[in-house]
């Protein structure tokens, strides 16, 4: 117990001597840390300062330079020297960042005790390196005028053309000083078709080149150029990037990102407008001036902004160029839209002809025609430019806002257009009298006035209002003039009866409006030529379009028919046969529902009658019905006739070739669940662009169809058809097959063994740009002998979940194969495929136009055709981490330059 006790008071006392050491080591500690602290505060703001100055001499020196370059073309050194410092803005910017933020926390000396005063050394230390190596970095910038500049070639000609006045002449004496020199010819501004023998430039043997850029398409077509090529406007990424650049630094002052971006957004990806408005900006330094310079730009063109009237003014003479008024009130039409709304074209050519701007066509399709003639112009001169979604224009939204201005000021052309602004309650009734042309679509409107006092009204589109439940019976009694009316998509159940004062209607449209049940007061349209009641609640045929004898297009569905009122599905008769001047006609059906069936085969009957029918959409039920109308109608094989005809029931009347074609099909057949060939589909087929072959029992390759009648098809899609084990068998007297195919997809065709047996004629697929095979489990062979040589145009190569694949180009098949093979090959996708081992033996194919290659699932497959010589075009190989790490390389320089244009896939 003594013993216990006094040890105890020992490290009492030891302990009492340590915490007295350990105050005395803490007070020295802290007072060391404040004087350490002091001078690494002192230092980091030191290097913080040199830093700064080291990047603005680093920056002026670059100015100087490119200043000096202007006009000259920089040497590559001087190049990469530029390169370097343009990198440097953004590292100024985030050391810059952290500095602040380290400068603004409190340092504790238990920060330091307890190790968590690193961060602070770190960016000291950082840029001090930052420094040292700008400084060195500004030293090498010290160029040479023979450093910076490249010493370009003398001139091409050194021509004395004193004395010369005969153009004649002297396009001789250019001509035979390039006759022995390849030369390259570049011309910008081209408003109108160049002669160049007039000026010297004949086609010689030593490949010069003529390279032009013009805003009139026709120029390109009357010089007969080789290659056209659209310039698009930017993309976002892109636009943000070019204006960034032109900014220079006060685009990365702190809180700017999202502003830009929404300066950019309201630059519509136009270059030239980019410029401008970034030149604006770049004398913004502060968030303020930003946010103030955005809030100006959204207000233009109601204020006026230094640099992009003048823009502005120069895009508006492409509209006075125009060569008449109808081209001039047709582009200021699609203002109406919202901003860079797709406009589907067949709509906006019918509103255009309902307005009386496509006045010297009588008949429909010649109207079409013309329409598509102005709409070419406008594309061709870029007020209007076409969509990414097939068959759609849209109107950027500065195009909109120049039109909108002209609009403003025009006596013919008031305009009232708030389309997509939210809108609950409709503008008051003023602003309906003021307009001639009104746009309030896309909101949410639930009310409309009691009756607008609103006679010059022309066009009213209300469409996609979907809040819009009913419209007050007396809406448009005041609107005797209105030609286009847009209901569609709005929550009606009906139309009132002042419907029937609009004597002047030309067009209605009342498609999706999923609540209208009832089609009443129609008589009184006595000019409608177009009508719309697609996708209603219309459960029987409504008896009134009969007395509508002006009608030219009508668009119908017969998918609610005998619902909740079977003793109205009955068709009236001779409704169709009243309308004595419908050129166009489209029927949708239900493929869930077969109670149109009778109504369709009584349809059928009087359609097949009409004198001036020029374009069917419609469902024939049996082969027998099509039959019917085939043989009734002296048009249906009349060049002028486009079809699109569906055969049999399916889960959809949708037809997914059309989906693949950048360009409008004209005749198109889908054909499903059918058996064996009937001589009526061969006949139909004769005639059709696009055929879709679903379901199909009796027929164990396409060409049973014949030869001839599968000759003309552009696109082919063969889905489901559980017999097919080829696609074409020729034998060795027969004719080429496949002449005109572009597109073929063929999907979940479990027999198949094979596209082609037999010899392959001359000219067969020829024209073939795109082949996807999925769910074939049978296919082993893919190029039988002699098809890769026909395939010069191909594409796009898309083989998936087809097990049995051992090689994409079969050797067996394919020896002697030469080296420029696939010329025009860019995408190959290649998927699901568990005994590929091989896209060809080796590297000797030259895939010189290979972009993109995408691989999953082929875990087989380790070694790539390519070299270091070939596939110079690939940018881009897609696969998964454990793929590309089995792969197995002829040399470690292939590996290295093929895992620069890797992207890893998550599959």
């Amino acid at each position: 117990m003594l013993g216990a006790a006094a040890s105890g008071i020992g490290s009492a006392a030891a302990s009492a001597v340590g915490t007295s050491v350990g105050d005395e080591v803490y007070k020295y500690g802290k007072e060391l840390f404040h004087d350490v602290s002091r001078r690494v505060d002192n230092d980091l703001e030191n290097n913080y300062e040199r830093l700064i100055e080291h990047a603005e001499k680093l920056c002026a020196r670059r100015d100087d330079i490119l200043a000096q370059a202007k006009t000259k073309q920089v040497t590559q050194v001087c190049e990469a020297w530029i390169s370097r410092v343009m990198k440097i803005e953004k590292e100024v910017q985030e050391l810059e960042t952290k500095y602040k933020k380290e400068k603004s926390k409190k340092r504790t000396f238990n920060q330091l005790w307890n190790g968590s005063s690193e961060s602070r050394a770190e960016l000291n230390k950082s840029m001090a390196e930052k420094c040292e190596k700008w400084h060195n970095l500004w030293l090498e910038g010290k160029f040479e005028i023979g450093m910076v500049v490249k010493k370009l070639p003398e001139p091409r000609l050194k021509l004395n053309m004193e004395g010369m006045t005969d153009p004649n002449e002297i396009a001789q004496q250019i001509c035979g000083e390039l006759k022995s020199k390849r030369c390259l010819l570049l011309l910008d501004e081209v408003w109108e078709v160049l002669d160049l023998p007039l000026i010297g430039m004949y086609d010689n043997e030593k490949d010069s080149k003529v390279v032009l850029a013009t805003r009139h398409r026709h120029v390109c077509y009357d010089m007969e150029t080789d290659e056209e090529i659209n310039v698009q406007r930017l993309s976002e990424a892109s636009a943000l990037q070019m204006f960034k650049v032109k900014v220079g630094r006060n685009a990365n002052l702190p809180g700017i990102e999202p502003i830009a971006k929404l300066v950019v957004n309201e630059c519509a990806g136009l270059p030239l407008l980019i410029d401008k408005v970034a030149s604006i900006f770049r004398r913004k330094d502060n968030f303020h001036l930003w946010n103030d310079g955005l809030r100006s730009l959204r207000r233009w063109p109601s204020i006026k902004i230094q640099g992009i009237n003048e823009l502005i003014d120069y895009l508006k003479f492409c509209y006075e160029d125009l060569d008449d008024e109808v081209k001039k009130v047709c582009f200021l039409y699609g203002a109406i839209y919202p901003e860079d709304y797709e406009i589907y074209i067949d709509y906006l050519l019918e509103c255009w002809r309902a307005e009386g701007f496509i006045h010297d066509a009588n008949e429909f399709r010649d109207a079409r025609g013309k329409g598509h003639s102005i709409l070419d112009e406008l594309i061709n001169v870029s007020l209007l430019e076409k969509s990414e979604k097939i068959n759609h224009v849209r109107m950027n939204k500065v195009l909109r806002n120049m039109a909108l201005n002209i609009s403003s000021r025009s006596c013919n052309f008031k305009v009232l257009v708030k389309p997509r602004e939210g809108l609950q309650e409709a503008p008051n009734e003023e602003e309906w009298k003021q307009a001639n042309r009104i746009s309030l679509m896309d909101n949410k409107l639930c009310t409309l006035p009691e009756m607008p006092d609103c006679n010059e009204l022309s066009t009213l589109l209300l469409q996609r209002n979907r809040d819009l439940r009913s419209i007050p019976e007396l809406f448009f009694g005041c609107m005797e003039n209105l030609r286009v009316l847009d209901l569609h998509g709005t929550g009606i159940a009906s139309l009132p009866s002042s419907i029937s004062c609009l004597k002047c209607l030309r067009a209605l449209y009342l498609n999706s409006c999923i609540c209208l049940r009832e089609l009443c007061y129609l008589e009184g349209l006595e000019h409608l030529e177009v009508l719309d009641i697609r996708d209603t609640r219309i459960n029987h045929f409504p008896i009134q379009i009969g007395r509508l004898i002006q009608l030219k297009c009508l668009r119908m569905s017969l998918s609610n028919f005998g619902i909740g009122n079977s003793s109205n599905v009955e068709f009236p008769q001779n409704v169709f046969s009243s309308l004595s001047l419908l050129e166009e006609l489209q029927i949708d059906v239900d493929p869930n529902n077969r109670s149109w069936e009778a109504t369709v085969k009584a349809i059928t009957k009087e359609v097949a009658t009409l004198k001036h029918l020029t374009s069917l959409s419609i469902c024939f039920p049996t082969v027998d019905c099509l039959q019917s109308f085939i043989s009734a109608s002296p048009l249906w094989k009349d060049f002028r006739f486009t079809f699109q005809f569906s055969v049999g029931y399916h889960d959809s009347t949708r037809y997914q070739i059309l989906d693949f074609f950048e360009y409008q099909i004209r005749n198109c057949l889908k054909f499903a669940n059918g058996e064996g060939v009937d001589p009526i589909i061969s006949d139909v087929l004769l005639e059709t662009d696009a055929f879709e072959l679903i379901g199909h029992k009796g027929a164990s390759r396409l060409s049973d169809f014949g030869i001839k009648s599968i000759n003309k098809m552009r696109g082919c899609l063969i889905e489901g058809c559980d017999e097919i084990e080829t696609i074409v068998h020729c034998n060795s007297e027969g004719r080429s097959a496949l002449e005109c195919l572009e597109k073929m997809y063929i999907n979940n065709v479990p027999k198949l063994e094979s596209i082609w047996e037999g010899p392959i004629h001359a000219g067969s697929l020829a024209r073939l740009t795109t082949l996807t095979l999925r769910r074939c489990l049978k296919l082993k062979k893919i190029f039988s002998n002699g098809m890769i040589e026909q395939l010069f145009k191909l594409e796009h190569l898309s083989i998936e979940e087809c097990p049995e694949i051992e090689e994409i180009i079969t050797e067996s098949e394919n020896n002697g194969l030469k080296p420029d093979a696939f010329p025009r090959l860019k995408m190959v996708v290649l998927s699901d495929l568990p005994k590929v081992k091989s896209i060809w033996t080796d590297d000797s194919l030259k895939w010189p136009s290979l972009e993109s290659i995408k691989i999953s699932m082929c875990q087989m497959l380790t070694r790539l055709p390519f070299n270091n010589d070939n596939a110079i075009s690939l940018r881009c190989i897609e696969a998964n981490q454990s793929w590309w790490s089995a792969l197995v390389w002829q040399d470690d320089a292939i590996e290295k330059r093929l895992r620069s244009i890797w992207l890893q896939s998550s599959s």
